[in-house]
């Protein structure tokens, strides 16, 4: 009979009839021309290297057939598109996939190195866990099909992605493993009164009739639990030992696996003890463990999600004559949607009419309803409270606000900050240390003579717990990175908890941050030559092409227009009006050579900025603006904290020493262009002091990519706020001191999981090497470190009041961007 051997590529039993040989290799066979294909394919692109790296069989590849092609084809829709891909500035399309069919690592290693070689694909990345990709590609070299269609060639499928779909997924595995649970729960009990006997047989005399009775009654019970209940952790086991890693799986399966084993084989051949009820023990305490923490961690992972759930899946669209009820995703810009009260919002728009309030809660974690009225913008995801809402559609799908925060939660969750890396190289090493003590204490009992010798092996291999080192960190940071998205402040970066618990010094932008950023113009000078529907005609041109707060306070329309608008950072706008070049902004900036007098501000004045052309003077505008009413608060329990707190702008000297003399600011320096702020946080940085920066503004990036931390607020421009380390959502600067509060108990929560951890295996290893230790409170012992790390972390997740009294006002409304 010919012999049957395996698929070199999918590792299944091949026919030795219909079985086909490799081109290049004849040691190589495989099952189909599926497998034949794509294997050619890898070896071609210099990719061989995915089968030293394989740990599991990847997937059957299958004929694409034509209806499949169809399908995927329609994905190219812009229709289709607008619920999932993302089309950046520079013409990049970036898309969030679904991948099915991983079985391991070197999968995912194959799929991104195949696509890399791709022309067109510029970038993608898989999460194991998620099975989540982001796909980034020019779609003028490559449509989202024919690259869908590669990643199918390779045996795997790839859609958009769903988080509902993830969730249904893992509900499914959370069914499993409740069902694995249940059986384990069974076969302990059944185990334990099976064991009673053998204990006992000895003194109470049973016969040997019996007692084999119960020893195969035992072996019958244990084996479905070991097969089943257990089957997780032979197979993770398994993946590991051929990936050359090493986690805590390994020698929980093994601690499993040779006591069953053994206990087969002295219930065939006979023997002293065996260990069934042990094996079912270990089984249930290990999996009831999981199956908790895994709970646990599924509440916190999917906070983010719970955002994507907040749309409505339809909207009521205007029509001739009325409303047309259309899909969300099919609402088009310029649109115009009617909301009801009480409905929740399904785009970004601007209201056209009605008057509302408007529940902001879910984003920004204000939950006293603000009013909005006409012209004033709305998000989607916002619940419409009192009154009926006509707005029109400025933004829809993956480019509202929403799916912004969602991205930048989905980010920051995916990031591996240091102290979690640390600690998985930890536990790697350590579970190495494990096997070989456990193996050294069987044979040194053993030549010692003890009877309990196999016994004090199983309780070293499963009381130790280095799952516990990896669970510390990840966890605590995934509890706080959702407890703070409720309170209106964003981590858009895996580190920016870590970092935030460790800095001494707050430095802040003025205009827009500290203050309102409604600046009023308090009056207009002007030359006599001049009149002043001129003059604001002028200014109102040149501030159309500014985000700065002060161009808020001109006129949002202009008669005249103005081109090549210039924005100089910190200085000014110039462009050219009517043949003519002026500029707009600080004395130095505007009137440079001049020869003209000009009034200096005094400490009681506000903002002064100056219109001029060709060197001539034409106006003085004085702006004044008011501190935020929660700022003073915050100053003060931000001191309150320890922290050194700065103001740091580009405004003149003398306002900005009165807004610092108003909130308590002892230091503060003006007139600062973006250069000299990035100087003055590095030697800041080179004192020794550990800086965070809150800004809002461009002319604030500089200073916030230069800093340890940057924080933008809910109302800074688009790319400020895609710059930023974190985002203050809802612009209330009193929830910064509840965010520091709550990262450096972070911090503390981490070091107490930590400490525990290593606390726990240092205590519990000496006590299983000493025989103190009985195998079934070995697996109670490791399923509970484990779940005192996630339980200790969940305590991020409860609120706690805030540092610094909010101060509520009816004016103070959280700012929303174009964050997309």
């Amino acid at each position: 009979m010919p012999e049957r051997r395996t698929c070199f590529h999918c590792g299944e039993r091949t026919d030795p009839d219909t079985a086909l040989v490799a081109d290049s290799a004849p040691d190589r066979i495989f099952c189909c021309r599926g497998c034949k294909a794509v294997s050619a394919l890898i070896e071609e692109e210099g990719l061989a290297n995915f089968y030293q790296h394989l740990t599991a069989s990847p997937p059957t590849p299958k004929e694409i057939s034509h209806n499949e092609r169809e399908r995927l084809l329609e994905l190219d829709h812009d229709v289709l598109q607008r619920s999932f891909v993302e089309r950046e500035a520079d013409g990049t399309n970036r898309a969030s996939l679904m991948v099915t069919g991983l079985s391991c690592a070197a999968c995912i290693w194959l799929i991104e190195h195949h696509l890399e070689k791709i022309p067109g694909v510029r970038e993608i990345t898989i999460n194991h866990t998620t099975q989540r990709a982001t796909l980034a590609w020019d779609p003028q070299s490559i449509s989202l099909s024919e690259v869908l269609l590669a990643i199918r060639r390779l045996g795997f499928e790839a859609r958009p992605y769903s988080s509902n779909e993830l969730e249904d997924q893992l509900q499914q595995q959370q069914k499993k493993s409740l069902l694995r649970l249940c059986v384990a729960g069974i076969g302990m009990m059944q185990s334990m009164m099976l064991a009673i006997p053998l204990y006992f047989g000895i003194i109470s005399g049973i016969s040997e009739t019996q007692y084999l009775f119960f020893r195969w009654a035992s072996l019958v019970v244990a084996t479905p639990v070991v097969l089943f209940s257990a089957r997780p952790f032979f197979e993770a086991a398994w993946r590991d030992l051929r990936s050359r890693y090493l986690t805590m799986d390994v020698p929980v399966a093994l601690g499993i696996g040779i006591a069953y084993v053994s206990s087969v084989w002295i219930t065939i051949v006979g023997g002293q003890e065996v260990f069934f009820d042990a094996v079912c023990m270990f089984t249930f305490f290990l999996s009831l463990g999981r199956f908790l923490e895994t709970r646990a961690r599924l509440r916190s992972g999917l906070a983010g999600g719970d955002l994507a759930t907040m749309l409505p899946v339809a909207a009521r669209r205007e029509k001739a004559g009325g409303e047309e009820l259309v899909a969300a995703e099919l609402a088009a810009v310029g649109d115009i949607v009617r909301v009801r009260p009480g409905e929740v919002i399904p785009v970004d728009g601007d209201i056209l009419s009605g008057q509302s309030q408007i529940n902001e809660a879910a984003l920004t974690g204000e939950y006293i309803p603000v009013s909005r009225g006409p012209g004033e913008a709305v998000v989607a995801g916002t619940v419409n409270g009192s009154s009926p809402l006509r707005i029109k559609v400025t933004r829809t799908g993956n480019q509202t606000r929403l799916s912004g925060i969602t991205r930048i939660l989905n980010q920051a969750q995916s990031e591996k900050p240091r102290s979690a890396e640390l600690a998985n190289q930890v536990a790697r090493y350590f579970v190495a240390a494990v096997l070989v003590i456990a193996a050294a204490a069987y044979i040194g009992w053993r030549a010692a003579g003890a009877d309990n010798a196999f016994a004090i092996m199983l309780s070293v291999l499963v009381v130790t717990c280095p799952c516990a080192l990896s669970l510390a960190t990840p966890t605590a940071l995934t509890a706080a990175t959702s407890a703070l998205r409720r309170k209106g402040f964003l981590p858009a970066r895996g580190y920016a908890l870590e970092t935030l618990a460790t800095v001494d010094m707050l430095v802040f932008d003025k205009t827009g941050t500290l203050t309102q950023g409604a600046l009023e113009l308090a009056s207009v000078d002007h030359a006599a030559e001049t009149d002043r529907d001129q003059i604001m005609d002028w200014a109102a041109a040149l501030e159309i092409h500014s985000e700065h707060p002060i161009a808020r306070a001109f006129p949002a329309t202009s008669r005249v227009e103005a081109t090549g608008v210039q924005n100089h950072l910190g200085q000014g706008l110039s462009g050219d009006i009517d043949g003519e070049r002026l500029y707009l902004g600080s004395a130095a900036f505007v009137l440079g050579e001049a020869d003209v007098e000009i009034a200096q501000a005094t400490a009681d004045q506000g903002v002064r900025i100056y219109l001029c052309r060709y060197g001539q003077w034409l106006a003085t505008f004085q702006l004044d603006d008011h501190p935020r009413p929660d700022a003073a608060e915050t100053i003060q329990a931000l001191k309150g904290l320890g922290l050194n707190v700065a103001l740091l702008s580009g405004d003149q000297q003398l306002h900005v020493n009165r807004t610092a003399k108003a909130l308590g600011i002892d230091t503060a320096w003006g007139e600062a262009q973006p250069e000299t702020k990035l100087a003055r946080l590095q030697q800041l940085e080179r004192e020794g002091h550990r800086v965070a920066v809150v800004g809002d503004g461009l002319n604030d990036l500089p200073a916030m990519a230069g800093a340890r931390l940057s924080i933008a607020m809910g109302g800074a421009s688009d790319l400020t706020q895609l710059r930023a380390d974190a985002i203050l959502l809802s612009s209330r600067l009193a929830v910064l001191p509840t965010v520091i509060v709550l990262a450096r108990r972070t911090r503390n929560v981490i070091r107490q999981n930590l400490a525990w951890a290593l606390g726990y295996n240092v205590l519990a290893l000496p006590a299983a090497l000493a025989g103190l230790v009985p195998p079934w409170i070995a697996a109670i012992g490791m399923s509970l470190s484990s779940l005192i790390v996630v339980v200790n972390a969940m305590r991020l997740g409860r609120e706690h009041s805030s540092p610094a009294k909010t101060v509520p006002d009816a004016d103070q409304r959280p700012q929303f961007s174009g964050l997309s």
